[in-house]
């Protein structure tokens, strides 16, 4: 085990003992949702991976400690840094947070290396990076760290305000497969489907967990997506959703946003010309991941 790690007890003992972990983002309440909607979002995105039969592990750095399972006074803590300078923490990140002592909220990439080097073999988010509209450079970490972690990471697709062909792409190029969880499409994120086909369609835990220990036992050392559509009852009209990214991003592009910054502002703007539709789906789906994640996490545990 790597000792800057911190891990917390709870998450500590169940590693030790074999019983299913999920490991949680910190983006989500630094950079994509207000206070105190953020960290009600977190809580519920914990409680959800317990309700599944799982341990949530929260994984950010605060103050230059890496903390794998965070206390409810951190999850506070980091909530209340929403919209302020806490460093959005990828591979390049993490070395430069902690040598500097800094608070740094880890992406989908920085996740994924903290979790394998807790041990943790599953990730539940929202929506991974990957590759921007009109800037087909402009091409987001998460993807490459899918291509060199082996760590399981079930979302809801990429974010849809991104170009969803090319992030296809990208990932089939660095041998990522993926997983439709009870479907055949890639979803979209706010919306259940793109129109993009998925690599297998898989329809229980038990089925998933057998894939994932398949691509252990090979040694294979890539991620697998996993993808959820958003709960049907709070999904957004694809063409209702696809109007309001397409008015963000020229606004973005306006304005000179890209890089780091592109995608909080998009998602926050996105949430105004929706009246709120996408944020509803956005909590909704990252509640029903981390469920679907714990179900996964106890399976492969069993086997």
């Amino acid at each position: 085990m790597h000792n800057y790690l911190m891990i917390q007890p709870e998450v500590a003992t169940a590693l030790a003992d074999n019983k299913p972990v999920v490991a949680l983002e910190s983006t989500v309440i630094t950079h994509g949702l207000p206070y105190p909607d953020n960290v009600e979002t977190a809580v519920k995105m914990q409680t959800a991976v317990r309700d599944g039969g799982a341990i949530p592990a929260t994984i950010a750095i605060i103050q230059g400690q890496v903390h794998v399972g965070l206390t409810d006074d951190q999850l506070e803590y980091l909530g209340r840094l929403a919209g302020t300078a806490v460093r959005k923490c990828s591979r390049r990140d993490i070395p430069l947070a902690i040598g500097n002592g800094e608070d740094g909220a880890t992406t989908v990439a920085g996740t994924m290396i903290l979790a394998h080097q807790a041990g943790i073999r599953l990730f539940a988010t929202g929506g991974i990076g990957g590759v921007h509209r009109g800037h087909p450079f402009d091409i987001s970490a998460d993807l490459l760290e899918l291509g060199r972690t082996p760590v399981a990471v079930v979302s809801s697709g990429a974010k849809s305000i991104l170009d969803l062909p090319a992030t296809r792409e990208v990932l089939e190029t660095h041998g990522v497969p993926i997983i439709g969880y009870g479907t055949d499409e890639l979803p979209a994120f706010f919306a259940r489907r793109s129109g993009l086909p998925v690599d297998i369609r898989l329809e229980t835990p038990e089925a998933v967990a057998r894939v994932l220990q398949a691509h252990q036992q090979t040694g294979l050392q890539t991620g697998l997506l996993v993808t959820v559509p958003v709960p049907e009852a709070d999904a957004c009209d694809p063409e209702m959703v696809e109007a309001a990214i397409a008015l963000a991003t020229q606004e973005a592009d306006d304005h000179g946003i890209h890089g780091p910054a592109s995608t909080p502002w998009l998602l926050r703007r996105v949430v105004e010309l929706t009246n709120g539709r996408s944020l509803r789906a956005n909590v909704s789906l990252l509640r029903n991941n981390g469920y679907v994640a714990a179900t996964i996490a106890n399976a492969l545990c069993k086997i």
